[in-house]
């Protein structure tokens, strides 16, 4: 059924009642925005909405929990309120304008208006331009905003329950020592 389609069979159930901004947004592909899994506490809901697409971009869920499953928003959300300095913060504050802004203007919608594969393509691209920026700069420039961003969501995931118990392999006590042994032999890397 396409969305024609739809629009004719919910107007004939309402009655043909149904509104023109109702019409517009289902013509328009209008789409709910995410939900956010925990309140935010430093970030607006806006900015929240934005840090939890990307930590998922960045650790999807497959057949393992993703970033949003493992509470890496809240994470990043608590690091920055709790942990990072003044100057750190505003770094980071700016960079995620800065992205959201460098989003309008690449597509002409706000980063939670894209679709997730338009995102998914989006978060890719302003992270190979970093990487790319990082490798010619000499000396270092200081660490892009999507850089931080993916290096607090791996630290999140893999220090949550989730990422250290489902991804990595876990003992809480562990057997002997054995030094060189290959990955083959254990399948993946160890959390602890």
């Amino acid at each position: 059924m396409n969305r024609r389609e739809a629009i004719q069979r919910t107007a004939m159930v309402l009655g043909y009642a149904v509104s023109a901004p109702a019409i517009m947004g289902v013509l328009h592909g209008c789409k709910a925005s995410p939900e956010l899994t925990y309140k935010p506490e430093f970030f607006r809901e806006e900015q929240a909405g934005v840090i939890s697409e990307i930590a998922e971009i960045i650790i999807p869920r497959t057949d393992t929990p993703g970033a949003k499953d493992a509470g890496v928003p809240g994470f990043i959300d608590l690091m920055l309120r709790d942990c990072y300095k003044k100057e750190d913060q505003e770094k980071f504050m700016k960079g995620l304008a800065d992205f959201q802004e460098a989003c309008i203007k690449a597509s002409g919608d706000p980063f939670l208006d894209l679709t997730a594969a338009k995102q998914k393509e989006y978060v890719k691209k302003v992270h190979d331009e970093a990487v790319a920026a990082i490798k010619s700069a000499n000396p270092p420039a200081d660490r892009p905003f999507i850089l931080r961003m993916k290096e607090l969501t791996m630290l999140g995931f893999f220090t949550s329950e989730p990422g250290a118990t489902q991804v990595l392999q876990y003992s809480a006590v562990p057997g002997a020592y054995r030094g060189c042994v290959p990955l083959s032999e254990i399948g993946k890397t160890w959390a602890t």
